[in-house]
């Protein structure tokens, strides 16, 4: 009889918990309303020397380019190849350096398990952790292939200053909110299990407080809300739930009294997808541990060209708070393919947490209505899951950052110069070449600030990093 490893007993455990919860799996209604007037796509990158352009279109793979070969030559502006690691990739890609001075990457490599079984069961399971010493050979140093770990979805979190990385067992609808934390301070290569527990009600999207006593917990389509009290993480508790809220994405203001959720919306019918926009709470009563917590919303904002609201992430500009907002994928149920709206990304001024306002786009022209109907026969292009969309967005720092990251599924990572807040420009992209229809990259983009490049992942082909040129890494400088 074959002996049962820890490794297959977390294998049965993660399988069981997402049948579980695909048992009660209902997708939301669809909003089949008509597209509303477009915003202007942002202006394209202008490439240097070294660069390998599109062909054609902002952000666009066309077919031609599959048939002749030259889409699997890729597609680079103002960016080069430090390293490629083969495998797959998630949804999160994260920079830590430990205590001691030793860098390390981690990222998740399942993008819904197990549907990625089979590709997996070649290149590994679990979240990957990398020695990044040398960016140009980076090192495999352990998997980790505890019950969350194997499937955080869009859980997985690294809090620098206390060293942890925190991720709860998810899948695209909800799972049953096993909480790992793991020591990352004492050396990032070789993390180290601090608790396992059932603190999450469910899971599938998460936030973290900027001092690292609290982890947020959201189920999305499980409708559910939790804080964590993980002040220790060995000893992780409940501080509070709630329920009939239908969030994404959670990120939080410096002072952690502020949370910015990503709202799909409240309801399981109806027009729940796509969702409402951002909704802005005031969680002070949580980052106080008042006897009596609550989650007390503050505002609603929501735009035209919504799709899914998947995260907001706040930074400021001159002592001014805004967010970064990004949807994912498209809406369905409209007329036409063509027809169903992109959100991408936008930046939002929150100074006033009761007034949030829209500042400008970032947009590409293939997101464009015009865009979408001259795609509609390429490779992928008409899959509201994929296809020329966006997933997540990042920034190198919160305060006065220059510029932006977001990963946009089949055109690749771009790279945003937002120093105009009001008029955000492209200046560089990465699109590696990938066969069939394309590249998925939808992991959010981290940042190595003094290497001047960026690592993220495609859910097919593992994780890259990728270093900004001709001017474009100069922009990381702080200000």
């Amino acid at each position: 009889m074959s002996r049962v490893t820890p490794h297959h007993r977390h294998l049965l455990v993660a399988v069981a918990a997402i049948a579980l919860t695909l048992g009660v799996f209902a997708l939301p209604g669809v909003d089949a309303s008509a597209p509303a007037a477009p915003v202007r796509a942002t202006p394209p990158a202008t490439c240097g020397p070294g660069s390998l352009p599109e062909t054609g279109m902002q952000g666009r793979v066309p077919t031609a380019d599959h048939e002749s070969g030259r889409a699997a030559r890729g597609y680079r502006c103002n960016t080069r190849l430090i390293s490629h690691r083969s495998g797959t990739g998630g949804f999160k890609v994260f920079r830590y350096t430990d205590r001691s001075g030793r860098t390390c990457a981690y990222y998740d490599s399942t993008r819904f398990f197990p549907t990625d079984l089979a590709m997996q069961m070649r290149t590994g399971f679990g979240v990957i952790v990398l020695d990044m010493s040398r960016p140009s050979r980076p090192r495999v140093t352990t998997t980790l292939t505890s019950a969350a770990m194997l499937s955080p979805h869009e859980s997985l979190l690294v809090h620098p200053g206390r060293g942890l990385l925190a991720g709860v067992l998810g899948n695209a609808f909800a799972n049953v909110g096993i909480l790992d934390l793991y020591d990352i301070g004492t050396d990032c290569r070789r993390p180290r299990l601090l608790s396992t527990t059932h603190s999450a009600l469910l899971g599938h999207e998460s936030g973290w407080s900027p001092d690292g006593r609290t982890l947020y917990a959201s189920s999305s389509g499980g409708q559910s809300l939790t804080a964590i009290d993980v002040s220790d993480p060995r000893r992780p508790r409940k501080v509070l739930e709630t329920y009939g809220v239908n969030y994404h994405g959670l990120r939080l203001s410096p002072d952690g009294r502020t949370l910015y959720a990503a709202n799909i919306s409240n309801k399981f019918t109806g027009p729940a997808l796509p969702g409402e926009g951002l909704r802005i709470l005031d969680v002070s009563s949580i980052q106080d541990r008042a006897r009596r917590p609550e989650f007390k919303t503050v505002s609603d904002l929501v735009w035209p060209e919504r799709s899914i609201p998947q995260v907001a992430q706040p930074f400021t500009r001159n002592g001014r708070a805004y967010v970064l907002q990004v949807d994912e994928f498209s809406t369905v149920g409209a007329d036409r393919p063509e027809n169903w709206r992109v959100g991408a990304a936008r930046i939002i001024d929150v100074e006033d947490a009761d007034r949030p306002a829209v500042v400008s786009n970032l947009r590409l022209d293939v997101h464009q209505p015009t865009g979408r109907r001259a795609s509609i026969g390429d490779p992928g292009a008409t899959n509201p899951f994929g296809g020329y969309t966006a997933h997540y967005c990042s920034l190198p720092y919160q305060k006065n950052p220059r510029l932006a990251a977001c990963s946009m599924i089949g055109s690749g990572l771009r790279v945003f110069d937002i120093s105009d807040l009001r008029r955000p420009r492209e200046v560089a992209y990465f699109n590696a070449p990938v066969a069939g229809e394309g590249s998925s990259v939808m992991a959010q983009p981290a940042w190595d600030v003094a290497g001047r490049a960026i690592w993220f992942t495609d859910t097919a082909t593992g994780f890259y990093a990728v270093r900004l040129t001709n001017g474009v890494g100069r922009l990381l400088a702080r200000t």
